[in-house]
Parts: C-alpha cells; sequence; structure tokens
C-alpha cells in the first residue's frame, strides 16, 4: 500500500520556517520606512478605537459605520485645529525666535569692545565677529530655516497617504485580523493566548492613555502658570513642556530652561520687577510644579498601569529616545511591559505552574502528593508518633 501522508517532515518544517523568519527580518530591515509608517498607523488607530468601541455601544452602529463616523470625524479635527491654532502659534513663535535673536545681538554689541574687568582688560572682538557670522549665517533666516526643516524632513505625501489609509484599514479589520492571529497558535494554547493578549492589551491601553492625560495635564498647568507670571509666548512655552513630559527629568528641565531664558530676556508683562527676579519666580514655580507631577500626578495616574523599576523606565527611555526619538521614549516603557508580561507567563509554563497567577488555575501544576518536602515532612510525623506511642 501506498503512504498518502503527504505531511512535510520536521528537518524540511525547520528549514522552511527558518528561510521565513530570515526572509522576515530582511523585510523589516529594507521596508523599515514602511514598517515605521505602520507603526504610527497602528498606533493612531490603536488611540482613537476606544471611541469606536463607544460609539458602537451607544447607537448600535455598526463597526464600519462607526469606524467612518470616527475616523472622518478626526481627520475633520486634524485639519481643522492646526488652521485654527496656526496663527496664535505663529504670533508666539515670532516673539520666542525674536527673543534669541535679540539676546544674541546683545552678546554681540558687549563682545564687540574691550571689556575692563579689575585693571585687566580683554579683548573679544575675534569671538564677537565670529558669533556675528552665526548669527547672520544661523539666526537671522530662522523661520525660513525652520519652515524648510519642517518640509524636508517630516513625512511625505505619500507616505502620509500610507498612514491614513493604513489607520482606517487597522480600524475596520482589526477584529479578523486579531482572531487570525490568535488562532496561528496551537489549538490547546488558545485559551491562553486570548488571556495574555488581553492582559498585554491592558499594559498598552493604561500606559499610553496615561502617558497622554500627563501630557495634556502639565501642558494646561504649565501654560496657565506662565500667563500668570506673564511671560510672553506662554502658549508656546506651555505646549512644549507637555511634549517634553514624555522623556522624564531631561525634557520637563529643557522646557523649564527655555522659560528661563524668556524671563531673563523679556520679564513680566505686569510683574515690576527686574528680568533676573522673574527668571528666579520661573524656575521657582518650575521646581514646585514639576515636583507635584513628579510625587503626585505621575503615580496617580500611572501607578496601576506599569509597574517597573523607576531607574529601569528611567534608562529605557533615555536610550529609546537617542535610537528612536520621540516614538521610542512613549512606546518603550509598554514594550518592556509587555515583554514582562511575556516573560512571566514562560516561566510559570516552564515550571509546570498555571500560566497565570491569578487564574485559578491549577491543571498544570505539579499534584500535591508529589512535591517531596510535603512527603517527608508528613512521614516525619508519623513515626514521631509511633515512637510516642
Amino acid at each position: 500500500m501506498k503512504n498518502n501522508d503527504n505531511s512535510w517532515s520536521l528537518p524540511f518544517r525547520y528549514v522552511t520556517g527558518l528561510i521565513l523568519f530570515v526572509a522576515a527580518v530582511a523585510l523589516l530591515i529594507f521596508a523599515r520606512e514602511a514598517v515605521k509608517a505602520l507603526i504610527i498607523a497602528a498606533f493612531v488607530a490603536y488611540l482613537i478605537s476606544p471611541a469606536v468601541t463607544f460609539l458602537m455601544m451607544r447607537s448600535k452602529l455598526s463597526r464600519t459605520s462607526a469606524v467612518n463616523i470616527v475616523y472622518f470625524s478626526s481627520l475633520i479635527v486634524l485639519v481643522g485645529a492646526p488652521s485654527i491654532l496656526t496663527p496664535i502659534f505663529f504670533d508666539e513663535i515670532k516673539i520666542v525666535a525674536q527673543d534669541i535673536l535679540d539676546l544674541s545681538k546683545d552678546i554681540i554689541s558687549v563682545l564687540s569692545y574691550p571689556v575692563k574687568f579689575g585693571g585687566m582688560v580683554f579683548h573679544f572682538e575675534q569671538f564677537g565677529a565670529s558669533l556675528a557670522n552665526v548669527q547672520g549665517a544661523v539666526l537671522t533666516p530662522l523661520p525660513e530655516k525652520a519652515l524648510l526643516l519642517l518640509e524636508t524632513t517630516s513625512v511625505g505625501v505619500l507616505w502620509f497617504l500610507v498612514i491614513l489609509v493604513s489607520v482606517h484599514l487597522f480600524m475596520s479589520a482589526w477584529p479578523e485580523m486579531r482572531v487570525r492571529l490568535l488562532n496561528m497558535a496551537p489549538p490547546l494554547y488558545h485559551d491562553d493566548i486570548r488571556e495574555l493578549y488581553s492582559r498585554v492589551r491592558n499594559v498598552w491601553m493604561a500606559y499610553l492613555r496615561g502617558q497622554i492625560v500627563l501630557m495634556v495635564v502639565v501642558g494646561v498647568v504649565f501654560t496657565i502658570a506662565w500667563m500668570v507670571i506673564g511671560i510672553p509666548g506662554a502658549l508656546v512655552l506651555g505646549v512644549i513642556a507637555g511634549l517634553f513630559t514624555l522623556v522624564p527629568d531631561v525634557g520637563p528641565f529643557l522646557a523649564a530652561m527655555l522659560a528661563v531664558a524668556v524671563a531673563l530676556l523679556e520679564g513680566s508683562s505686569w510683574i515690576p520687577l527686574p528680568n533676573y527676579w522673574v527668571a528666579g519666580i520661573v524656575l521657582i514655580t518650575y521646581l514646585v510644579l514639576v515636583n507635584l507631577k513628579n510625587f503626585w500626578l505621575r503615580p496617580y495616574i500611572m501607578g496601576r498601569s506599569v509597574h517597573m523599576n523607576e531607574a529601569l523606565v528611567f534608562i529605557s527611555i533615555m536610550i529609546a529616545t537617542i535610537l528612536g526619538g520621540i516614538m521610542g521614549a512613549l512606546l518603550i516603557v509598554p514594550v518592556l511591559a509587555s515583554v514582562i508580561v511575556i516573560l512571566e507567563y514562560l516561566r510559570r509554563r516552564m515550571l509546570g505552574l498555571s500560566p497565570f497567577e491569578d487564574d485559578g488555575s491549577q491543571q498544570f501544576a505539579v499534584p500535591p502528593h508529589k512535591i517531596k518536602p510535603l512527603r517527608r515532612v508528613s512521614m516525619h510525623k508519623k513515626t514521631k508518633e509511633k515512637k510516642e506511642l
């Protein structure tokens, strides 16, 4: 009789799997720009997908209708908000840029003449001339250079279209995509994979939304604080403080130094004190607010989301910021937390424990009567009782 078994041999399966793995890695390296665009699209879709779920639950619309409503509403906000805020931001940015130019001119003016101190004369004319050349080449055309840099480094029109279409695809087809991905595991482990997916998803939901809430709160609070003090460009400085919150410690420090520099140049619009006193007030305000954020606001928002060592979080965010920029800083902590969840699942499986610590299931645990320490204690007690009798 002929053997009709057409299944692949085990070595051939391993070779095929290795080839597919190498091809996938090569594709990721070769198409890394496309991968970045898809990651951005998935991240955006992930953030606004809860609105789709909420709309489906409240109005009983189909997923397609809910996705279209949320998607196109988000597009309107994305296009409309910049058009409304651009004039405000343009004026604020011009104020800050002009302050930088004025500071440069003052320094050049001071260095253009010999400086007398304690009977000694110092000549910095050459340094002043070099600084003037730098100003003429870099600082003076600052707005034009900034616009050119923004144009050349931003995502191109085609990539932007790819991201837009991908966001709609992820939002519409994610339930089917999720089912296909989960069903790639052997049937015996479908329940484990679903639970593991749920736990990883909870980590991402809590962390990412917590970070966005923290960013918005910090931006609003610092904007109000600078407005109360009367610092020019308070809106821009507040937005910068909110965005820089994504990079702990270093980001808020840079935002504060920028606010202090503006205060030194412009002072306050209503506080009748010298500029350096206003700068001191700005610095003290920053120290108070940043400590409230670090010791109260951040633990309150993020405390129940990701349980990781603070030093590990700080090191991870710094490395991710250097290698991947803001997106890397935003994603590294939930990625690490997800890896921890997966490794904990693998550890418990390898030790023969239940797959999840709090699921109440012990079907894969070692039976109690086979644990040797418990048997030895029991036998010792029986021997002791016989001797006493």
